[in-house]
């Protein structure tokens, strides 16, 4: 690729509104607006933000082997993945996961959206569309499916937050049709040989796949369109969530609001180790029991290491303060031994403590007058399980700072509310 970043489509609006651009994984991206993280971060807790989200990469996975292909190098089990009730992967449905490699561990994480039985789009990280679309060539053996990389032919806007839903009712052409009864992690549309159409109607009559997924913890949706269009759906979204305080967002919130939710970034919490004993080993098709696996799959190794493993696990500090995991950071015992590193070390401003508890400025039984000065929170890999409660210190060449080990981050996530809820939900400025 060279010295010079990818822009997306939208690189000139972020600059002509004043947003600070930095470089991430070959794109010139926003990290902030003049609003600043921490009211972006907040928007989407209480309100909605909106993020450029182009620089992730598309693989396309298409031919009549293309769900053998995806059971043989996804971890998640297709035949019995969506849902409490473990229902197969089928048309309008997606489903998160990871690809790994022989030795068990992480090539990128990724959400796989079933199109057709014979079409899957499969979205992955920046810069990763080469890589997996090459992985799952190498492993395709005799099966009869091809994987794409269309890295830049589909651009993507994440509109997260409470209003999210009553923006899109402002913008879609067929809102009841397109939002009702909309279950977490699945959509309306397509996206076949590179077109983008279906039962998602349109905004503004450009046509878009609607998602209800996303990267915040809270409940909102993903927006793919062709990146020729992707600056109208933009501006239309803005002015249809005028009225609910709806700001643009920058990759500063996005990570802060991915790691208060317990939401990994690929290559930083997962990356060149085996993927398990870790927040995220759900993905990983265990039998009842987790004695095992449900099928065979490029990586299943990664059973046989867990015993061995490091365990990556979460924590909240007691204040805002944070440690710089390039310094780098240790994480350090009761009795001063180093025992890991902290892979991610953020401030989720949205949170507080009041009497020994985590509130969110989402919790709907907050106390009266609460206002979060925030909490540092990520990621420790360590060498064997801490307990839940367990103190911890993190330490780089600045400061110490203690931490408690965790389930959760913040509370009241409104991720997987019912979609009839967060349609009469009420907009609370933060």
């Amino acid at each position: 690729m060279g010295a010079e970043s990818y822009k997306t489509p939208l690189h000139d609006r972020h600059e002509s509104h004043g947003a600070d651009m930095v470089n991430f994984s070959g794109w010139r991206m926003p990290l902030w607006y003049p609003s600043g993280a921490v009211t972006e971060h907040r928007s989407v807790v209480t309100n909605v933000g909106m993020f450029d989200t182009s620089h992730m990469s598309v693989v396309m996975v298409q031919g009549p082997n293309a769900f053998e292909l995806l059971q043989r190098c996804f971890t998640r089990d297709l035949r019995c993945c969506c849902g409490r009730d473990g229902v197969p992967l089928k048309p309008g449905r997606s489903v998160f996961g990871a690809f790994l490699s022989q030795a068990g561990e992480t090539v990128d994480d990724s959400v796989v959206f079933q199109m057709t039985a014979e079409n899957y789009m499969v979205v992955v990280n920046a810069g990763m569309g080469a890589t997996i679309a090459g992985h799952l060539e190498a492993h395709k053996g005799a099966f009869l499916v091809k994987a794409t990389d269309m890295t830049g032919q589909v651009g993507k806007i994440d509109l997260q937050g409470p209003m999210s839903a009553k923006v899109l009712q402002r913008v879609l052409k067929s809102p009841d049709e397109v939002l009702g009864n909309m279950r977490c992690f699945s959509f309306r549309g397509s996206l076949v040989e590179g077109s983008i159409g279906g039962d998602a109607g349109s905004i503004r009559g450009i046509p878009v796949i609607v998602s209800r997924t996303g990267f915040s913890g809270e409940f909102g949706f993903e927006i793919f369109v062709t990146p020729d269009r992707l600056a109208e759906v933009w501006e239309s979204l803005l002015v249809g969530g005028e009225e609910f305080g709806l700001i643009p967002c920058g990759l500063a919130a996005r990570d802060s609001l991915r790691t208060g939710a317990i939401l990994p970034l690929s290559h930083q919490d997962m990356g060149p180790w085996p993927f398990i004993n870790n927040p995220w080993d759900f993905a990983l098709p265990f039998n009842h029991d987790r004695t095992g696996f449900t099928k065979d799959f490029v990586g299943e190794v990664v059973l046989g290491l867990r015993e061995s493993a490091d365990h990556t696990l979460p924590f909240v500090g007691r204040d805002p303060r944070k440690v710089e995991i390039h310094d780098p950071a240790v994480v350090v015992d009761s009795e001063g031994r180093e025992i890991g590193v902290v892979l991610t070390c953020v401030a989720d401003m949205a949170i507080g403590r009041h009497s020994d508890r985590i509130y969110s400025m989402g919790s709907p039984d907050k106390p009266e007058g609460f206002k979060p000065l925030g909490l540092s929170c990520g990621y420790v890999k360590v060498k064997s399980k801490l307990t839940r409660g367990e103190v911890v210190e993190l330490r780089d060449h600045r400061r110490s700072i203690k931490v408690t080990i965790v389930d959760d981050i913040r509370p009241d996530r409104t991720a997987r509310r019912p979609m009839g809820e967060m349609l009469q939900r009420k907009e609370s400025l933060p």
